[in-house]
Order: structure tokens, then C-alpha cells, then sequence
């Protein structure tokens, strides 16, 4: 092993406001260390960080976020309140149902519901 997982950190334009719907997300509280770089640290996981970049997002995420849920319905309309967007239907295979979404500033992430 070379070391433990500090953090997980987002490139974007809004540090804070990613802050903010992740922490609606996940639990937790949105904290910034200055306008560039906030987090929030989610019951349960690690902390989740939000550092500002100069350019936007370009393509598809290579590294995502699922979320577990125990309704992916309800759990996708109160995610869309707080500001994310569906991408299409409610998938199901073996590993059991998801839901692709995506954050104020498209980032992808999944609700997703195990078999």
C-alpha cells in the first residue's frame, strides 16, 4: 500500500456551489478554504473537494460518483431540486438499477439501487 485516500477533488468553474449540492447530496456541510477550493465531508466517506479551474468540462467524466439509494425515483426528483439533470432512463442489469445524473456543472453520477 502507498497511502489512504485523503480526498476526492472536482475540477470546476463554482467550488462553492458544487459544495452546496453535494453537501444537499451526501450530508455534510459545504466549507470553503477560500474562493478556489471548497469541500464537504459526507457521513460515512471521505471528503469530497471542489477546486477551481480555469477551463470547462470538455467531455465525458473518467471517474464517477454512485450514490446508494433505496428509491431511485425519489431520490433523483429531490437530487433535480437541488439542481442536478437526468440523463435518460432508469437502467437495471444483474448488479441491480441506476439512474445517471448530472451535477450543476455536468459532471456524471449515479443513484444507484443493488440487486
Amino acid at each position: 500500500m502507498i497511502g489512504a485516500v485523503d480526498e476526492v477533488v472536482v475540477d470546476c468553474a463554482d467550488p462553492r456551489a458544487l459544495a452546496v449540492f453535494w453537501a444537499g447530496v451526501l450530508g455534510g456541510e459545504p466549507t470553503g478554504r477560500d474562493g478556489a477550493w471548497w469541500y464537504v465531508d459526507p457521513p460515512g466517506w471521505t471528503r469530497l473537494a471542489f477546486q477551481r479551474v480555469p477551463e470547462p468540462k470538455a467531455v465525458k467524466n473518467r471517474l464517477h460518483v454512485d450514490v446508494r439509494v433505496d428509491d431511485i425515483a425519489a431520490a433523483a426528483e429531490r437530487a433535480e431540486a437541488l439542481g442536478a439533470r437526468r440523463t435518460g432512463g432508469v437502467h437495471t442489469d444483474a448488479a441491480g438499477s441506476f439512474q445517471v445524473l448530472l451535477d450543476p456543472e455536468g459532471n456524471e453520477w449515479c443513484l444507484v439501487r443493488p440487486a
